[in-house]
């Protein structure tokens, strides 16, 4: 590629200035880089909640992003709007011969990366874009035939077949390059109302810098990883989920890492990462999962649950200690462990027979590290309509969960205050505690706390038929 003389590097779902592939590419291309943001309305306005932490979490995010690239003698321009406006007339403006930026596969980016590099064809300028949100995207690992896998574990061994040093390298830029530009007659965002939205605290700190500690701290304690990950009491995770999710750290970061190590904890937190490149292959091979699902015999499952009921998961009001507990810690922080997204996803579609689109959009509507791929295909692996899901048959006892994942009702008591006066013989399901139990407990169940909604034995037959029948 020849030496461009000034190119504008646009900064989305990669928060950071540390191995990010395009800006290190702007960087190594041009003898100047305008580094952007923009607040893209066209995502905001579909947020009904305008106290919505993950914009909190990108506002505050990109606020240290400027503060580091200040150190580095730039500025980062931070903008909003609708970037199919936006970047046309900000390039010409600053007549610049190349746009950078980072591919993003979800279906609206890729439409409006399209739009935006037609727009920029016509007056001569480049848009250019680098694989820096996987490690391999939707049409790199492909079986024998050239179609793609349908089941994970043979997808898993040949992305390690395939994974080479090259594709996990280091990627640090030269920010020297990096600019200090004031365009005429745009707006710059100064603060988190000029997007419409108001400043909601979340649980953890944003930010490049804390996602390298976050790293630090669980490499420290990877090596039981796959004895503790299911221990929701515990909570011995990465917590790294929603800073990989917004790029500020990248995911070669975390394969480098876990390579390093040898401990099976090492190599079963590496076939999550791989998980994550799966669900994105999918989504990318399989368009159609993003509206129904993905396998066309559960297409039309006729789903018989009630409205009120799908209200009562929502609040934590099933009378079903683990899955109360895990819904009203994800209505206070946005945040879900993985073992628990598992079971109130069970819950919801195998025992309250409510259809997963419905669990799966108000999941994105509020988790902290919503992705598209990642967040559809737990759903339709819960529901067994997906690729490579649990067999229908296989359903949840939120009872037998809860005593195996959370022993001693920590996490209970921690979320559902009221049971905290019951013993770990009854906290997983207190209804059946005798009436003197309850009182000792100072929670009367039908009062303090609520009855279960529904019979688990009697829905997993429902359940059971239901599949029946779409088979």
């Amino acid at each position: 590629m020849k030496k461009i003389k000034r190119s504008i590097f646009w900064f989305r779902r990669d928060l950071r200035l540390q191995d990010n592939r395009g800006l290190y590419e702007a960087c190594k291309s041009s003898e100047g880089v305008i580094p952007v943001f923009i607040f893209d309305q066209n995502i905001l306005t579909k947020l009904k909640n305008k106290k919505d932490r993950r914009v909190s979490f990108i506002y505050d995010s990109i606020d240290l992003l400027e503060k580091d690239i200040k150190k580095k003698g730039g500025r980062l321009l931070i903008l909003a709007g609708d970037p199919c406006e936006i970047i046309p007339k900000l390039s010409k403006s600053l007549k610049v011969e190349s746009v950078f930026t980072n591919e993003d596969y979800e279906d609206y980016a890729t439409k409006r990366d399209s739009t935006i590099q037609k727009k920029l064809k016509t007056d001569e300028i480049q848009f250019i874009g680098f694989k820096d949100h996987v490690i391999f995207s939707g049409g790199e690992v492909l079986k024998k035939d050239g179609t793609p896998y349908r089941v994970f574990t043979p997808y898993k061994n040949e992305w390690l077949k395939q994974v080479s040093e090259e594709d996990i390298k280091d990627y640090n830029p030269n920010l020297k390059k990096l600019l200090i530009t004031k365009p005429q007659g745009i707006k710059i965002v100064k603060a988190i109302s000029d997007i419409g939205f108001e400043y909601e605290e979340y649980k953890t700190k944003a930010g490049e810098k804390e996602a390298k500690k976050l790293l630090s701290n669980f490499l420290k304690r990877i090596k039981d990883y796959d004895k503790n990950r299911d221990n929701i009491s515990l909570n011995n995770n990465s917590h790294l989920s929603p800073y990989l999710r917004f790029g500020c750290i990248s995911i070669r970061d975390l394969v480098r890492s876990s390579n390093k190590l040898k401990s099976d904890g090492a190599k079963v937190w590496l076939s999550e990462l791989i998980w994550r490149d799966f669900y994105s292959m999918i989504l990318d091979q399989f368009p159609h999962v993003e509206k129904s699902a993905f396998l066309p015999k559960y297409k039309n499952l006729k789903w018989s649950g009630k409205t009120d009921h799908f209200k009562l998961w929502k609040e934590g009001k099933t009378g079903y200690p683990i899955v109360d507990a895990a819904m009203r810690c994800f209505a206070q922080t946005g945040e879900m462990h993985n073992r628990l997204r598992m079971i109130v996803a069970s819950f919801l579609v195998k025992d309250l027979i409510i259809d997963w689109k419905k669990g799966e959009q108000y999941f994105a509507q509020n988790l902290m590290d919503f992705e598209l791929a990642s967040n559809n295909g737990g759903w339709q692996w819960c529901a067994s309509t997906g690729c490579d899901a649990q067999p229908y048959f296989r359903i949840f006892n939120p009872i037998s969960q809860s005593d195996r994942f959370d022993p001693e009702g920590e996490f209970i008591k921690q979320w559902i205050p009221e049971l905290k006066g019951y013993s770990k013989k009854y906290i997983h399901f207190p209804m059946k505690a005798n009436e003197e139990t309850q009182e000792s407990a100072n929670c009367i169940i039908g009062r303090d706390y609520p009855e279960p909604i529904v019979d688990h034995a009697k829905q997993r037959e429902v359940a059971l038929k239901l599949y029946k029948i779409a088979k």
